[in-house]
């Protein structure tokens, strides 16, 4: 049985690690299943709670897909076995706290020391910029794998790392001592699980 094929807008195949995998910023997360539960999966259980208990309206984006094949195996059944991603995906997570928008990007690395930049696209970047600059809040929920820790790290900051790259000698990715002076650590919860909105609280507190 042949398995799906994924294109991206440009034509090229998505490569991922497993048949169930759809999101072309996810492929790392299949990586540390051995390790417990993904980041991604913990989000959204966090995000659940939140919404249980009416505190925060948020949830993952979907992705537009294009079909484009579907096989019939059987008449009762049909079989997506090609599609295309109609567009480049912006960020993983958007909704509304305390009357602010919120948009977000999961991400997870096994790196010790440093958070590379190419884990990031350029549109991402693009599309967070023009939400803060529109009022939004937006950050990147960051987990170092191998250490396992979690980090915030607010908008201004991975801007500001990501601009600098392309400048004379610009580094490619982002220290973690930088990352542990300027921005957030995590602290694991049990209900909810990845408690960021109490960060998110006082990046609220410093826009007032």
């Amino acid at each position: 049985m042949s398995p799906l094929k994924i294109h991206y807008p440009n034509g090229q195949p998505y490569h991922y690690n497993n048949g169930n995998s759809i999101h072309p910023q996810k492929e790392q997360s299949s990586n540390y299943s051995n390790r417990g539960m993904s980041l991604e999966k913990e989000i959204n259980l966090t995000n659940k709670q939140y919404l249980t208990d009416n505190i925060a309206v948020i949830h993952k984006k979907p992705t537009p897909i294009q079909v484009v094949k579907v096989d019939y195996p059987k008449r009762e059944a049909a079989k997506i076995t090609e599609a295309y991603y109609r567009r480049s995906s912006t960020t993983d997570y958007n909704g509304v706290y305390k009357g602010y928008y919120l948009d977000f990007e999961a991400k997870e690395t096994k790196n010790k020391t440093s958070f590379p930049l190419n884990n990031f696209h350029e549109h991402q970047i693009k599309h967070m910029k023009q939400s803060t600059e529109h009022g939004g809040i937006c950050f990147t929920i960051l987990r170092f794998a191998t250490l396992d820790e979690i980090y915030l790290l607010h908008a201004d900051f991975l801007f500001k790392w990501w601009d600098q790259q392309f400048e004379e000698k610009g580094r490619k990715s982002i220290p973690l001592s930088a990352i542990k002076k300027e921005n957030f650590l995590i602290e694991y919860g049990f209900n909810p699980r990845i408690p960021y909105l109490k960060i998110v609280d006082q990046l609220i507190e410093n826009i007032k």
